[in-house]
């Protein structure tokens, strides 16, 4: 999620913007799971040398009156991938937030680096109770060779060091959260069903456009365990098709019957009201078959459930 407007232009337009949209705001716990924060202070807070993108700023402080106006709120922090192991910008958001625990964080280590556990027990030490998750990145093609070096993204999942890491999350009370296309899925599977005790979330819809139907099949299988969550997220991402998205619209379905709205958590809403009311939108038009008791786990109670936000429920 990116956010480059002024601060002056985003307060304007969410005061015009909030009378207007308070009768189409869901009500009920509305919890993002899925932010990235890119601070203007590049020097206080730089992008890595591994980097693959230079994304567009996207404070946190202009955020924060957002997430004020739309009544959202707790948030998770997802840790981009362009500050790699560097968590500067995960510990801003922590001392900057606007309640104690409105923020939880994900972080980003290599998982084949024999020294990952060690580091993921470190973070969590600095901030008890607040890192919720690994992410780990499988965005190569499944006859593609996996990398050994470099961005963390596109390792081996077969690498022995990869159950430890996992093993070692779960202990920590940390999720694995897989950033994965299609393809991956069996291998996801396999882990999953062998290291039980570890929740394991799969980002956007395991990104539906980068595979094949047979490969997305995969995907829906992982609905049978379950310690594994799907995050419906970056909906726009996933559809090949412009509005109604009838591709969507019955994949969301499958999705929703293959996890259920215990096992679901939205979020990627934008950062401003504008964007925030066409989320809204396109979470009920592709989910306009379930009941509002089942869109309320989805928009918030799930989360609150496996980020573990203690007293929100």
């Amino acid at each position: 999620m990116t956010l480059s407007l002024s601060r002056r232009d985003f307060i304007a337009g969410t005061l015009a913007l909030a009378p207007t949209l308070q009768g189409a705001l869901p009500k009920g716990r509305i919890v993002e799971t899925n932010l990235h924060v890119y601070p203007l202070d590049t020097k206080r807070f730089p992008f890595h040398p591994n980097a693959t993108y230079t994304p567009a700023p996207a404070p946190l402080e202009p955020y924060l009156e957002f997430a004020k106006a739309a009544g959202v709120g707790p948030v998770v922090v997802t840790h981009p991938s362009p500050y790699q192991d560097d968590h500067r910008v995960l510990a801003y958001c922590f001392e900057n937030e606007p309640s104690p625990g409105f923020f939880k964080g994900t972080c980003f280590f290599d998982p084949i680096d024999p020294k990952t556990p060690a580091r993921m027990k470190e973070l969590s030490r600095q901030h008890p109770g607040r890192i919720k998750a690994l992410r780990i990145f499988e965005d190569r093609k499944v006859t593609d060779p996996p990398t050994t070096s470099g961005h963390f993204r596109d390792r081996d999942l077969k690498d022995a060091n990869v159950k430890i890491v996992w093993k070692a999350a779960g202990s920590l009370g940390m999720a694995i959260q897989m950033v994965p296309i299609p393809g991956h899925a069996p291998q996801i599977y396999a882990l999953a069903s062998e290291i039980k005790d570890t929740t394991v979330i799969i980002d956007h819809l395991a990104a539906p456009t980068k595979g094949t139907p047979e490969e997305y099949e995969e995907v829906l299988k992982l609905g049978k365990l379950p310690n594994v969550i799907m995050k419906f997220t970056s909906l726009r991402g996933a559809t090949k098709e412009e509005f109604p998205h009838k591709d969507l619209q019955a994949l969301s379905r499958r999705v929703f019957d293959a996890f259920g709205p215990d096992r679901m958590m939205w979020g990627t809403f934008g950062g401003n009201m504008a964007a925030y009311e066409k989320s809204v939108a396109l979470f009920d038009h592709l989910l306009a078959f379930a009941s509002e008791a089942d869109k309320a786990k989805i928009r918030g109670l799930t989360a609150l459930r496996v980020f573990d936000f203690k007293n929100l429920a």
